[in-house]
Formats: C-alpha cells, structure tokens, sequence
C-alpha cells in the first residue's frame, strides 16, 4: 500500500498580468519578502519540493526551498494551456469565441481552448505526474504550480465536478493541502494564506 502523502500546493508568486496566462513564461512578483518567509515556515521542512517548470513556479520553489528535498521541475504541472487564447483579456476571449469561452469555463471537461487543451486534459495531465510521485516515499510533497492545475486536484481529492472546483479562489502564495491515505483522497484545507 501507498501512502500517506500530504500534498502541499502553492500558487507561485503574482505576475501582475491582466490577460491569460498559460504557458507564456512570465516572471513571478517575489518582492515581498515578509510573505515568502511566511509561506515557506508554514510548510513541512522534511517535504520534498516540486515546481513546474515555468519560471513563476521556479522561482517561488526556490524562494521557499530551504532545507527542503528539491525535486526535478515537471512540466506536467504547467498551467492550463490556453493556446491561441493565451495573452489575451478575458473579455477579447469572450468576444472572439462567444459560445467556446462561456461553455470552457461554465461547462468544464472537454471544450477546449483554441490550439490549447481541455479540463479534462489539465486534470489528467496534472493526476498522472501526482500519481507517479504519491509512491517515491515522500510524506510531504510541497508542489508549487498554478490556478488551473490547483483546482483539478481540489476537485480530484474532493469528488467535486470541475465546475465545482473552479468556484474555489486560489490566491498567489496560498497553500492548499490535499491528503492521500494509500486508497483516497481527502481535503484538508484550500486557499490558505499563512
């Protein structure tokens, strides 16, 4: 049996953009010093530490690294992958594709972004490099990664739809924890900001 694992995810520091922002590969704000010091004594030290490989959540995982077991960055845990939609406001999304943009975000699981991916897609995409982490031995795993790739695990640990899920607030800098028991997941605490 496998387990347990505490997963602890952060949402990487603030980029201050105004459009959508997937894969693009905009900095994170990590200015404020008194926020990441915080964050980083409200974790685990004994946790092994993970990021996406966008330099946003690399440079947050660094910034908390600390003591802590750093693991290869993982491109699975990337944001959505918004496509053609990516650095665009949100209300040009809605303006050019009406119809697609209301049904990716009021109906989520397989309406996909133009040239991008689906919920569904994010969801399996994100399970699949958690699932080949929960069994390396790590009592803790601190994940720092993104909005989209939060909520599909909030949604995964606490069998809520992904409309459900994407109704949960993320903040930059909050700690989410989700725990695996070996047989299931539950929700310990979500949008937490130490």
């Amino acid at each position: 049996m496998i387990g347990p694992v505490s997963w602890w995810w952060v949402r990487h520091g603030p980029t201050h953009a105004k459009t959508m922002v997937g894969w693009r590969d905009l900095p994170a704000d990590l200015s404020d010093t008194d926020a990441i010091n915080r964050l980083s004594n409200a974790l685990p030290q004994d946790a092994a530490l993970v990021s996406s490989d966008l330099s946003r959540a690399i440079a947050t995982a660094d910034a908390i690294q600390s003591t802590r077991l750093r693991l290869p960055h993982r491109e699975a845990l990337r944001e959505f992958h918004f496509g053609d939609w990516d650095g665009l406001h949100w209300q040009t999304v809605s303006d050019r594709d009406p119809e697609l943009a209301r049904a990716f975000w009021e109906d989520p699981g397989d309406h996909v972004a133009p040239g991008g991916e689906s919920w569904n897609q994010l969801a399996a995409r994100v399970s699949g490099a958690v699932d080949q982490l929960n069994p390396q031995g790590h009592r803790h795993v601190v994940a720092v990664a993104h909005f989209g790739v939060i909520l599909t695990q909030i949604a995964r640990a606490g069998d809520m739809t992904p409309y459900q899920a994407l109704g949960h607030k993320i903040d930059n800098l909050s700690v989410t924890r989700l725990d695996w028991d070996g047989r299931g997941w539950s929700v310990h605490s979500i949008n937490h900001l130490p």
